[in-house]
């Protein structure tokens, strides 16, 4: 039987879309016994988490002041912004910084020339294309040096 520590902090977090790497961040977060709510528009995309998801799904537009109000944004302890589109993010990175006071949100960005942008703003940010860029270079490193 598996029971649930007593003294283990929960903490709430949302999660905007949920693709391939939100619905990875929602499974972990409930697996790990987080309260978390996923945003996507296309209501199909839940199907992408796992059987055991016990957190709630919310299908509309992310970047809508109501549909944040509805997920309860101001009282997440973090955010997640992974929408496939960099502008989308940036949006959303802000209001819910800015207009929700919520400290801890990272976003995710395709274009490495966007990442000034998210910098500006002081919005933690994962590139993809620049982990994969930066572990390729390691590759190419290794190989030079034999």
């Amino acid at each position: 039987m598996n029971f649930k520590n007593p003294f283990k902090k929960s903490f709430y977090y949302v999660v905007f879309g949920c693709g391939r790497l939100g619905s990875i961040i929602a499974n972990e977060l409930s697996a790990k016994g987080h309260s978390v709510v996923v945003i996507d528009r296309d209501e199909n995309s839940f199907e992408n988490l796992s059987f055991d998801f016990t957190g709630f799904t919310l299908v509309g537009e992310a970047n809508e002041i109501e549909q944040m109000k509805e997920a309860k944004i101001e009282k997440a302890n973090g955010v997640f912004v992974l929408t496939p589109d960099d502008n989308t993010n940036i949006m959303i990175a802000l209001t819910v910084k800015k207009y929700f006071n919520v400290d801890n949100v990272i976003a995710r960005v395709y274009n490495p020339k966007n990442i000034k942008t998210f910098a500006k703003h002081k919005i933690e940010i994962v590139c993809p294309t620049m982990l994969a860029s930066n572990r390729l270079k390691k590759f190419i490193s290794k190989g030079e040096k034999e």
